[in-house]
């Protein structure tokens, strides 16, 4: 009972159900100190967003480099794609669907929030997109000059950066998305809103289905293999994933299912099972696109602009490398992306967290069966282009 309750999912469900029903029997006096945490945990999960791209995507970049080669680039690419492509899916499925959905906007609430009891701004050590780019020219010139310690010193900021994730950020995550919610019911729109969360993750669900079928045709097209020798040995992954949430967590499965198949490469399995792992997180950024569409719509009464859209979902691509490995780890990554690319404020940010980690086992299964499909493709391109055994890369 204890380890349910310590999951995740639970206690954000936990924290929805609660905030909710604070915000439906609170009085003023009450939202006003909710309305006050609320804001001082955004300000604090906010203040955190450049240190996590920061801290996650610079060290990946040395990683990377360092292990350059054309199978590893060939990997980079397919995942990217996959990933990208997932992401125009879903972009596509949103500004189809979404219209037709009747999502109700916050706008449209009864109450008006009551005043913060006081404000404490704690601004960020720099814009999101200036640690954008700090993260990805550092990490290019560490790889380029082969730096050891700028190398050595960016893995240790990664773990402290994913040490403040794991005990400050995610720790928080249930109080913050508590009080946003006490304040959706306190305003009169949550029950408007919180049936459209339910369909809008059914709809994810049968995308990461969809997606999976057409990567693992492309991929039997590509290998001329049937791709059922892969994905019929996926099953027990899959399950594996659910229950984790993580696919380093559900790597020794993962790798174990995928060397059953007679149609990939030992060594290709042993290369690619553990790098796709790592940066083909297609599931992810297809749920994450097609969320942060509903949420601006519900949040802003309106979804992005196509072009911002498209930005988006290229950048979430490079994103998804170097998202930590933790539960809702894409979403995490890309906090900066949805800040600086879609202008979500903080409410925006803890409804995406919120209904991104209520489905996140989903997510990461689609990933990890995913990564069967693109090592098919990778054991197909080492054989056609003789590469020889291959040592796996540690990540």
């Amino acid at each position: 009972m204890k380890g349910f309750l310590s999951s995740l999912p639970v206690r954000l469900i936990i924290a929805l159900i609660f905030g909710i029903i604070i915000g439906l029997v609170a009085n003023e006096a009450v939202m006003q100190v909710v309305g006050t945490i609320q804001r001082l945990l955004g300000q604090i999960i906010m203040f955190c967003i450049p240190l996590i791209i920061i801290g996650f995507i610079a060290p990946s970049i040395t990683k990377l480099g360092s292990s350059a080669s054309k199978l590893l680039g060939f990997a980079l690419v397919i995942a990217y794609v996959s990933s990208i492509g997932a992401a125009f899916a879903s972009m596509l499925a949103g500004y189809g669907v979404i219209p037709h959905l009747n999502i109700p906007s916050v706008m449209e609430a009864n109450k008006e929030l009551p005043k913060v009891v006081f404000v404490l701004d704690i601004p960020q050590i720099m814009p999101v997109m200036s640690a954008l780019v700090i993260a990805l020219l550092v990490g290019l010139a560490a790889a380029w000059n082969k730096a050891k310690t700028w190398i050595n010193l960016l893995e240790e900021f990664q773990k402290i950066v994913l040490s403040i994730v794991s005990s400050l950020v995610i720790p928080l995550l249930p109080f913050f998305i508590a009080a946003t919610f006490a304040n959706l019911a306190y305003e009169g729109s949550i029950t408007r809103q919180l049936p459209v969360f339910l369909v809008v993750i059914i709809i994810v669900m049968v995308g990461h289905y969809l997606w999976l079928a057409l990567l693992y045709s492309i991929a039997g097209v590509y290998s001329g293999k049937n791709p059922l020798r892969v994905v019929k040995h996926y099953g027990p992954a899959y399950l594996t994933a659910v229950g984790t949430m993580s696919s380093a967590a559900t790597l020794a499965v993962a790798l174990k299912s995928a060397h059953k198949s007679d149609a990939l490469r030992s060594d290709m399995v042993d290369f690619g099972v553990p790098l796709f792992a790592n940066i083909h997180l297609c599931g992810s950024v297809l749920t994450e696109t097609f969320f942060v569409m509903t949420v601006s719509q519900i949040l802003y009464g309106r979804m992005p602009e196509l072009p911002t859209m498209i930005l988006f979902c290229l950048l979430l691509g490079i994103f998804a490398i170097a998202a930590p490995g933790v539960p809702g780890g894409t979403v995490m990554a890309s906090l900066g992306l949805i800040v600086g690319v879609l202008g979500f404020d903080a409410a925006g940010t803890a409804l995406m967290l919120s209904i991104f980690a209520l489905q996140d086992s989903f997510g990461t299964a689609c990933n990890v069966t995913g990564d069967g499909a693109l090592t098919l493709i990778l054991t197909r391109f080492a054989e056609k282009h003789n590469i020889g055994e291959q040592k796996a890369v540690a990540l």
